[in-house]
Order: structure tokens, then sequence, then C-alpha cells
């Protein structure tokens, strides 16, 4: 399995498209963040010490960068008909599915981490030196990395769904859209009272807003882990249908 993992991230890596996809990502926030200055997301404009605006925009970039790294991941193995050659090896499918979402979260793991200078930067620039919200700013970097978990999940079904990379980034960016903002949107729109706040807990973003507070809730994890179980399974299962 880890053979299977390394293999995903070395072809990612070892193609142009890898870098330029991880670079999109960040000259994109950092543009927001630092060099257009009308933005509501600039951080040198706001005038106060916080990396909220990289948390608010991030998720957004993240529902195209991601299905952008996850879209070949079966759809291309199902074009070449290696897929079979793949299943035939002594690897259960949960173990193959399994591989290729590990190497989708470490890709996406690697895409974050130069923004952690971000970080460091914003910390020397308070009028007193540390004066930001590290609580805050830390769980919302864990909830960044659960929510990027949570959209690999939904890119690696979306690419066992078809063997056209462009029709599984199209699936993957609109299951991605719809567990963002889609439930809050429905729940604010359609019901009230108890039922409405049902609908909005079942999307991505109340869970995600609650732990960018700092504050790590033991049902915002069960949630993001549960959410990217059942995307897992269901991906899973489209690849034993194959045997069929």
């Amino acid at each position: 399995m880890f053979a299977l993992i390394r293999k995903e991230i070395n072809g990612f890596l070892n193609s142009l498209i890898g870098y330029v996809v991880i670079l999109v990502f960040l000259i994109t926030i950092s543009l927001f963040l630092w060099v257009f200055p009308d933005s509501e997301f600039n951080i040198l404009s706001n005038g106060y010490a916080s990396l909220e605006p990289l948390f608010t925009i991030t998720p957004w970039v993240y529902m195209f960068l991601i299905p952008a790294i996850t879209m070949r991941l079966f759809a291309e193995e199902k074009k070449t008909g290696t897929l079979e050659l793949l299943i035939t090896r002594p690897l259960t499918e949960l173990q193959i599915v399994f591989a290729k979402y590990i190497a989708g979260v470490i890709l996406v793991f690697i895409s974050l981490l130069p923004t952690l200078v971000y970080y460091v930067t914003v910390y020397q620039l308070g009028l007193t030196i540390g004066n930001m919200d590290s609580a805050a700013t830390w769980g919302s970097y864990l909830g960044l990395l659960l929510l990027g978990a949570c959209f690999v999940a939904m890119g690696v079904f979306a690419s066992a769904l078809t063997d056209n990379q462009v029709i599984a980034f199209i699936i993957s960016l609109f299951l991605c859209l719809f567990f963002y903002i889609g439930f809050d949107r429905i729940s604010a729109m359609a019901f009230t009272g108890a039922l409405s706040q049902l609908i909005y807990q079942t999307g991505i973003y109340a869970h995600y807003v609650s732990m960018s507070r700092g504050v790590i809730d033991t049902r915002d994890l069960v949630y993001f882990l549960s959410l990217i179980a059942l995307f897992i399974v269901l991906t899973r299962t489209i690849i034993e249908s194959r045997k069929w």
C-alpha cells in the first residue's frame, strides 16, 4: 500500500501540472492576502494581526485545487486500463482506495505548508510581537486540513465514477461546493427552527467555522471523520462493482 502511495505522490510531483496547481494556489492566496489593496482579504489593510482572511478564502480556492489533484487518481487508471491490473495485486479494494486517498491528503498538506510563512509574518507584524490569537489560528489550520481531507475524499469518489478527468473534476467541484455551503443556504432559505439548525449542521461550513474559533470540539472531529469515511466506503463500493 505504501508503494502505491509513493507512486501517486511521485506521479503528481514528477509532472509539470503538479507544480503548476500548487503554485497557482499559493499565488492566488498571496495576491488576495498581501497584494490587492482593495481586497477585503488584504491583511495589511485590515489593521490587525489576524490570519482570518487566509481561512476564509482558502476553502474556496481548495474547491478548484483539490478536484484538480484528485481527478486523475482513478479516472486515469480506468482510461488506460491499468485499474484491472491494480485490482489483481495483493491489495484489497479498500487498501487501494485508502492509498490513493492518503496520497491526495499528503499533496494537500504539502500545498498548505508554505502558508506557515504567513503565520510567522503576521506574528512579527503585530504592534506587539506575538499579539495574535494563536489558538484560533492553529484551530483554523486543523479545520482547514480536515476540510481539505473531506474534499479529497469527495474528489477520489468523483474520480472513481468516470474515466474522464474533466467530468471527474466537475463532479468533485459540485460535491465540494454543495457540502461546504449548500446546506447552509438551504437551511437559511427554506427552513426555520430546529430543522434549519439540523440542516445547517449537516454541512461542512458549520463545523469548519466552529473549529476556526480555536476550540476543538469532538463533535466537529466526528463529523469530518464520518464524512471522510462515507466517501471512502462509497468509492470502495464503486471499485468493487467492477467485479460484478
